[in-house]
């Protein structure tokens, strides 16, 4: 919860570095609202009997969350000392995708890099 927080409270900041854990917290937390607000929505349609509680929550949602989702994945992209303009690979068909869950899930650069400090420095490991 603390990094989907985190992320909102860095609504349109594109710079910096985003660790790999922050990314995917936001990502699982994210998936968990949209499954809410699908049984939300759906229960709304069914009592309505209206598909527009569904079309309306879910734009709502989508809306207010995409700049954020972006932002996170460009600075995820950053902390392994990418551009974020590499997440457009996502658009090539068929291997831009897996090109860019690869991206996602590598472990960041250690130190700083031309985007920022180590979010993972200070940290203990344990």
């Amino acid at each position: 919860m603390e990094y989907y927080k985190k992320v909102l409270s860095q609504y349109a900041d594109f710079n910096g570095r985003a660790r790999r854990k922050e990314y995917w917290m936001f990502a699982l937390f994210n998936l968990l609202v949209l499954i809410v607000l699908s049984i939300v929505a759906v229960m709304l349609s069914m009592v309505l009997s209206s598909e527009l509680p569904y079309i309306l929550l879910f734009g709502a949602y989508t809306l207010a969350i995409i700049i954020p989702s972006l932002a996170v994945a460009v600075r995820r992209l950053h902390d392994i000392g990418k551009s974020g303009w590499m997440y457009l690979v996502g658009l090539i068909p068929m291997i831009g995708g897996i090109w860019l869950l690869v991206l996602l899930v590598t472990e960041g650069e250690h130190g700083a890099n031309q985007y920022g400090e180590d979010p993972k420095e200070g940290e203990k490991s344990f």
